[in-house]
């Protein structure tokens, strides 16, 4: 992994930034209170961008390149979707992370330390945390729904099944008599 300095005052980070649409909603003086506390990660292929299993407080947003999100060793989805957050739950609630990333390509990520805000006073405490926050609901909210929508594909799926599992036990205890030990 090569990292920059923080990055206050670019103004050329500040311009990609407003391209990618997970900042646009914000002003010029929020996103350089986010930059002034936010360093860009470069990481070559195969490179670890967050490891399941450990805690961290930095979250990442990608800015280009292809990550694969794996849990338990198993690749779960990738993407290459410029503005992906990545890193927030463990950043929200400080438990250990929930999943690896790891670099697909060559890939750029804007990387912010969220434990920063303890340390931050006025203005800049209001800004970094309202675009924290604001990006964090976003995001899951979105895969919130992502998530229901999968649960009703899964559901209407196995909707045209005959039996329900309560059924299933009740004929078995009938098939078996009342000697077989199932608890409904």
């Amino acid at each position: 992994m090569i990292e920059s300095c923080f990055l206050e005052d670019n103004d050329k980070i500040l311009r990609s930034l407003r391209k990618i649409p997970t900042f646009e909603p914000f002003g010029e003086k929020d996103l350089r209170s986010l930059l002034k506390r936010s360093k860009l990660r470069k990481y070559l292929p195969g490179e670890t961008i967050i490891k399941e299993g450990v805690t961290g407080s930095w979250v990442y947003f990608l800015v280009y390149g292809e990550v694969a999100i794996a849990q338990q060793g198993r690749t779960v989805t990738t993407t290459d979707r410029q503005g992906e957050l990545m890193g927030e739950m463990g950043a929200i609630d400080g438990a250990r992370r929930s999943a690896t990333v790891v670099a697909q390509q060559e890939t750029v990520c804007l990387a912010t330390d969220t434990r920063q805000i303890k340390h931050l006073a006025g203005y800049d405490r209001m800004a970094y945390s309202y675009i924290l926050y604001r990006v964090f609901a976003e995001v899951l909210a979105d895969r919130l729904r992502a998530t229901t929508r999968e649960l009703i594909r899964e559901r209407a799926r196995f909707s045209w099944m005959p039996w329900r599992p309560q059924r299933l036990i009740q004929r078995l205890r009938r098939l078996m008599g009342r000697t077989v030990g199932l608890r409904v």
